[in-house]
């Protein structure tokens, strides 16, 4: 008889083989390295079947590390999605969404409250992380909304929107240094930066759409503050810091009531759209069904209400001429 490791090991092996980095494995597990590497080596042992190829900057599945990780995470999925099942024969369901940090502060927590009265019974658990398609293959997460190409092999997924990208500031800010007349001007600003690498627009593809050569825009984006995030940027933004390069989700509200000021009416769609993505066999579980409709639903009036108003931003540079 074959002795079984316990739920925590599994989940450890499952995580491991996903990102190929138990440094990785455990940020999602939430305990430290050394316990996934602890969970591993008890597998191995009492398996006595090597999992891993630990090599000097990198991890490798073995044969058996491949087909044992990939029959531990349908197993965990499996039991996850029975217990949930029960549970919601019982009362409440916990229904676990992963969201793109920025979108989750600024335009989703502010209509979360309409979702829960409408539908009492579906405690929805958010977290925010990597937000790509690692993400989407945890046995314990339900969806993942995520910026992307809306192309996910292998998984279900719906677009909910694609909005605009323009600079934004805090109006003292432009008291200090004068309102830029040309999209060339505003090199002469602090511009707020984001690491690259990042899926999200940069300034890069910003600059590049409205016509400013690279050799004027790029002296400007070698030197700066660097920030992970748009929510930290746009914050940055607040404090009078920079200009900071937004998304319409992010900055809606505060442009409406006057706290940031965006810079130039140029029609800008952004390169990547905000996609609900999910596992084929969680794609029709009745929480998720109804959470993605109410999103899709709220999407929806954002985006018309986003389109009017670059569609009214466009008319009225042409009767000025502008």
């Amino acid at each position: 008889m074959v002795h079984m490791p316990p739920i925590a090991a599994l989940r450890a092996l499952a995580a491991a083989a996903r990102h190929l980095s138990f440094t990785k494995a455990a940020e999602e597990l939430n305990v430290t390295q050394s316990a996934v590497s602890h969970q591993i080596r008890h597998i191995e042992e009492l398996w006595d079947l090597k999992l891993f190829e630990r090599k000097a900057r990198r991890l490798d599945l073995t044969p058996a590390g491949e087909k044992l990780a990939g029959i531990a995470d349908d197993f965990l999925t499996t039991l996850n999605d029975a217990v949930q099942e029960l549970k919601d024969e019982h009362g409440h369901t916990a229904l676990r969404v992963e969201v793109i940090p920025s979108l989750a502060v600024k335009w989703m927590v502010p209509r979360l409250q309409h979702f829960q009265a409408a539908n009492p019974d579906i405690d929805v658990w958010l977290s925010t992380g990597q937000n790509n398609l690692q993400s989407v293959q945890r046995s314990d997460m339900d969806a993942v909304i995520m910026l992307g190409d809306g192309h996910y092999p292998g998984f279900k997924s719906w677009p909910l929107m694609r909005d605009y990208v323009f600079p934004v500031a805090r109006p003292r800010l432009l008291e200090t240094h004068g309102m830029p007349k040309t999209p060339e001007e505003l090199c002469k600003l602090p511009l707020l930066l984001r690491y690259s690498g990042i899926l999200s627009p940069g300034w890069e593809y910003w600059f590049d759409f409205v016509g400013v050569p690279a050799e004027i825009y790029e002296p400007a984006l070698r030197d700066g503050t660097r920030f992970p995030d748009t929510n930290m940027a746009i914050q940055a933004a607040f404090e009078g810091q920079g200009v900071a390069l937004a998304r319409s989700a992010h900055v809606w509200d505060d442009l409406e009531t006057g706290r940031l000021v965006r810079l130039f009416d140029i029609h800008c769609p952004s390169d990547v759209s905000v996609d609900f993505v999910c596992r084929p066999e969680r794609a029709d579980r009745p929480a998720v069904v109804a959470f993605r409709d109410w999103l899709m639903d709220e999407a929806a009036k954002s985006q018309a209400e986003w389109d009017a108003d670059e569609k009214d931003k466009d008319e009225a540079k042409t009767k000025t001429g502008a």
